[in-house]
């Protein structure tokens, strides 16, 4: 019913309440928006949601308005009933559109497909065709020969006319069998002539030969009898060229431009390998410029430049030292960072307790170990508290040789426990030890030991330390100082506490999960393991297997073994280890580096060597004629005593040559020829005996051969164990290389009153002896006016006529000088002797 009826609607737009209520359970919202459409009902569109009451709806906010019958919650579900039939048709609309691009992907992917093998199918065909072309031309070429071969061999003699003379007859007939001629006939074709000519070659060798090939197959007749067939392989290699072809693979490969690092000199091969072309192209191209070399031989730069330019590459000019960019310098990210154990170093003076207060913490006995009760090794260690903190120490020599020693662990280390002896205060290598901790800028803690002595007076040390700007917590200032002893074990736990809180305030971190970095910390010649290093990890994680390179020596790690004698796979930051698997003795002090291969360990040694070899060659060579002159004749005047030193470690052996370097003054000195770890060889003895030199072993002994070698040239080989008894007997030594000391001493003054000539010995001065003794041993000065005219000796000292040894004072005597008569009545005669005093350093 319409409404131009008259009848009242009801409910929406006409229909009836039950048909709107079907019609939206139903979700048919396309009725409901017709029949508002009818009444001209206007409902909010999807999304509105509740807020079209606030927004002026006529359906909802004006009940005037909205159809009769219908309540306002009935009006609310119904709008919630439109909206999600909306939702829903949007979610199927995007969902149909989903689906409708996924199945235009698939139309697309299987187009591809079946592109790509349709084309497939084409090459395959191509190849199918070619393969079959190839076939009929084979075919065709085999029956055309075949058939050339027939026609050949159909073709009838012609018959030679009968000559006059049968034995002329008989001789044609023999020619024409032999050459395979026709003797008379008329001219065939052009083609029969060139059969003709061809069977003439073939036969044209003669009844040997004939007899000789009849039972043999020619390449020509096997192909005559069907043709050579190409081989399955020849037929794979001809499908996959034309498949290539039709890809479009055929082309000529671009040439890469490459970065040549060029050096100083490189070698012929190694040019070609990095530039990645052929050795024997590089070596053409030197030809071609005029040098005849083979691929090992060495170019210079300039020249390698000019190949690189040739061969269309870019040259780099790097330098020699550029071989050490390859060592890892990488910056630790802070998120990589872990803990590490602190690096303590003990220091102080010699016989202070440092080695005694260390074995009191780590429950060992080093002390007892070195030779005179002092340190002369410096040793690394590694204690766990009863905490649990680890704790990384070094132990260094308080000698005063040892400085280098001290310097090192003062370099390494985190914190410096100063051990000073209350018995005995501040001493001279304590003040180094301030000296080298405030060089490597480390914090400082004073340990006073020895409190248990009644001697030991703590305050005296505190105060003595004030003069070296060591301001100490009891007196205000932030060096913690621990009253301890060795002996007794009174404060250790509160050192241990001081360095704890020491190390906590430094927040000390490594990144493990790096190339290893250490230093050296000592380093020797083991006589079954050979060169032996303690190394410190400083960074990283140093594993067996690595390959290291340690100032001028490199080697791959074989063993590490840690300080209590056990062997480990790894060792962590602050670890000290003992590395095996060296090619040679580093030196103390020298940092260890992981490469990552064998070559690049051995370029850098190599490169570090060369350049320490040049830099004592430049040290050594004098620049100019004149200083080379000066410098001999410097050498001249100066007595050398050549030694040999050989030691147990490195640091011992550094040691050794320094404090013998110090001994000497202008005239006399101390060189070292040689000085090395290990045992003494025959070679120590053959060069100290070349240079008369005597071989000096710090605890290490000379072998057999050794022994032998020197027994039979003569060398003297002295063994210590105490670096004060080797340095006291190389200065007494040195010290009997200087020039006696000439001292005079006045005996006696004599006035000559009268001159006499004697016949046979000349002028004699009559003399009174005014003061001491005259002696006729004795040296004598003339003097007049106080003014020296002659020294020399006496010819004759005479009393009256009697020839005397000496002449008391107030005495009168006669004096003749030794080749000097220039004498003169009242002059002064001066007596003295000379003796000789031993001079010492």
């Amino acid at each position: 019913m319409s409404d131009t009826d008259g009848k009242k609607p009801l409910g929406l737009g006409g229909a009836r309440p039950g048909s709107v209520k079907q019609s939206f359970s139903h979700g048919r919202t396309k009725n409901v928006v017709v029949e508002t459409k009818r009444k001209k009902v206007m409902v909010p569109k999807p999304g509105a949601g509740a807020s079209s009451k606030s927004s002026g709806s006529p359906a909802l906010g004006d009940p005037s308005r909205r159809p009769a019958g219908i309540s306002d919650a009935e009006m609310e579900r119904r709008l919630k009933a439109l909206q999600a039939a909306k939702a829903r048709e949007a979610e199927e609309a995007a969902q149909r559109a989903a689906e409708e691009k996924a199945r235009e992907e698939e139309r697309e992917r299987r187009r591809a497909e079946a592109e790509a093998k349709e084309r497939e199918e084409r090459e395959r065909e191509e190849a199918l065709r070619l393969k079959q072309e190839e076939e009929e031309r084979k075919a065709r070429e085999a029956e055309l020969r075949a058939q050339r071969k027939e026609e050949v061999r159909a073709k009838p003699a012609p018959k030679a006319a009968a000559p006059a003379d049968p034995a002329a007859a008989e001789a044609a007939a023999a020619r024409a069998a032999t050459k395979g001629v026709s003797t008379t006939g008329p001219r065939k074709t052009d083609r029969d002539r060139d059969d003709r000519n061809t069977q003439n070659d073939r036969n044209s060798k003669g009844k040997g030969d004939e007899g000789r090939r009849s039972g043999k197959l020619s390449l020509r007749e096997i192909e005559g009898e069907g043709g050579r067939q190409r081989s399955l392989a020849a037929m794979k290699r001809k499908q996959e060229k034309a498949r290539q072809k039709a890809m479009g693979y055929g082309q000529k490969a671009e040439k890469v431009v490459r970065e040549v690092q060029l050096p100083e000199t490189i070698v012929v091969s190694e040019l070609a390998n990095r530039m990645a072309e052929r050795g024997a192209d590089v070596v053409k191209a030197l030809m071609k410029m005029g040098m005849m070399v083979t691929a090992n031989q060495t170019i210079d730069a300039d020249t390698a430049e000019l190949i690189i330019e040739e061969f269309g590459h870019r040259a780099v000019r790097v330098s020699d030292a550029d071989v050490e960019q390859v060592i890892d310098s990488v910056q630790d990210k802070d998120e990589d960072l872990v803990a590490r154990p602190p690096i303590i170093t003990i220091m102080g003076h010699v016989d202070h307790g440092k080695t005694s207060l260390l074995d009191a913490i780590r429950n060992a006995n080093v002390v007892s170990g070195e030779a005179g009760g002092i340190t002369q090794h410096i040793g690394a260690y590694q204690v766990t508290t009863e905490s649990g903190a680890v704790l990384s120490f070094l132990d260094t020599p308080g000698h005063a040789a040892f400085t280098s020693m001290r310097s090192r662990g003062a370099q390494v280390t985190d914190i410096v426990v100063l051990v000073v002896a209350a018995d005995d205060s501040v001493m001279p290598q304590t003040i180094e030890a301030i000296n080298h901790a405030r060089a490597a800028d480390v914090p400082m803690i004073v340990a006073i030991n020895k409190c248990d002595k009644p001697a030991a007076n703590p305050q005296k040390v505190r105060t003595e330390l004030l003069q070296h700007e060591v301001v100490v917590e009891e007196m205000g200032g932030e060096v913690q100082t621990v009253e301890v002893s060795a002996k007794t074990g009174k404060g250790l736990d509160t050192l241990l506490e001081a360095i704890a809180l020491q190390a906590e305030i430094l927040e000390l971190r490594a990144n493990p999960n790096r190339s290893a970095q250490g230093a050296v910390i000592e380093a020797k010649l083991d006589v079954g393991r050979g060169p032996v290093a303690t190394v410190l990890v400083q960074h990283g994680t140093l594993r067996r297997g690595d390959i290291f390179v340690v100032g001028e020596q490199w080697g791959k790690v074989r063993a590490l073994i840690n300080d209590r004698g056990d062997r480990v796979e790894e060792a962590a930051p602050s670890v000290p280890v003992e590395v095996l698997g060296l090619n040679g003795t580093p030196e103390a002090g020298d940092v260890l580096n992981v490469v990552e291969t064998e070559a690049q360990a051995r370029e850098i040694a190599d490169y570090r060597t060369q350049a320490a070899k040049d830099k004592r060659a430049a040290a050594g060579a004098a620049t100019t004629l004149e200083q080379l002159m000066a410098k001999a004749k410097a050498d001249e005047n100066v007595a050398e005593l050549p030694v040999v030193v050989k030691a147990d470690v490195q640091g011992s052996a550094e040691a050794i040559v320094q404090a013998l370097e110090k001994i000497g003054n202008e005239e006399v000195r101390v060189r070292v020829i040689h000085s090395g770890v290990g045992a003494i060889t025959e070679s120590d003895i053959g060069l100290a005996e070349a240079s008369g030199a005597p071989v000096i072993g710090f605890n290490v002994r000379a072998n057999a051969p050794a022994r032998a070698a020197a027994n039979q040239k003569g060398v003297e080989i002295r063994y210590y164990s105490i670096i004060y008894d080797l340095v006291d007997d190389i200065k007494a030594a040195a010290s009997g290389l200087l020039k006696a000391e000439v001292r005079e001493t006045f005996i006696g003054y004599a006035s000559i009153k009268e001159v006499f000539k004697v016949s046979g010995v000349g002028k004699v001065a009559g003399c009174l002896v005014t003061e001491g003794v005259a002696r006729r041993s004795a040296g004598v000065r003339l003097l007049r006016d106080n003014v020296v005219i002659h020294e020399g000796t006496l010819k004759t000292l005479k009393r009256f006529k009697d020839e005397v040894k000496e002449v008391q004072s107030g005495q009168e005597c006669g004096m003749a000088f030794e080749n000097y008569e220039d004498i003169r009545a009242n002059d002064v005669i001066e007596i003295f002797e000379r003796e000789e005093v031993e001079r010492q350093l």
